[in-house]
């Protein structure tokens, strides 16, 4: 018996042995693939910490976008409340000639119709005016046109009433 128990005893340490060499493979590789992972993950965190580096700079310079359009943002606000008040104030401007036209134009139609006096000698050419300042925008423009129209029809209603009261 101490034959079988010998062999018995020789099998198992072989099979234990073989058990041991797979295992012992087996680990082998996964050590392997683990330190193959290893460089992955080394690679990995390389990159994340250089696409960090680039979004935090990424950041400021959107941070300085954002300022850097507030600023102007607010510099064209400041420029556009001032061209609406100059524009509201051309307005006034504007309706006080309408007012003005519109007297003109009433006193006219309430002066009683007279007879035609015989032709007066010729009037002497008008004195050109001074020349104004150039409005600086487009609407300056108009509004100094249409105010110099009514100046002037202005004056040839009062040299018509002049002309008739004489």
């Amino acid at each position: 018996m101490s034959l079988f128990v010998t062999l018995a005893a020789d099998i198992l340490v072989a099979v234990l042995l073989a058990a041991t060499i797979v295992t012992s493979l087996r680990l082998s590789r996964r050590i392997s693939q683990l330190k193959g992972d290893e460089t992955a993950l080394r690679q990995t965190i390389g990159d994340l910490m250089v696409a960090t580096g680039t979004a935090e700079r990424a950041i400021a310079g959107l941070r300085a976008a954002v300022d850097d359009s507030d600023r102007i943002l607010n510099t064209r606000l400041e420029t556009a409340t001032a061209r609406a008040a100059e524009l509201s104030q051309q307005v006034e401007a504007g309706e006080h000639v309408v007012a003005r036209i519109g007297a003109i134009v009433a006193q006219m139609r309430t002066v009683p119709a007279r007879p035609e006096p015989p032709p007066a000698p010729p009037a002497p050419a008008p004195v050109p005016a001074a020349p104004r300042p150039e409005p600086s925008s487009p609407n300056g423009e108009r509004l100094g046109a249409a105010a110099a129209a009514a100046l002037a029809m202005s004056e040839r209603a009062l040299a018509r009433v002049r002309a008739r009261a004489a």
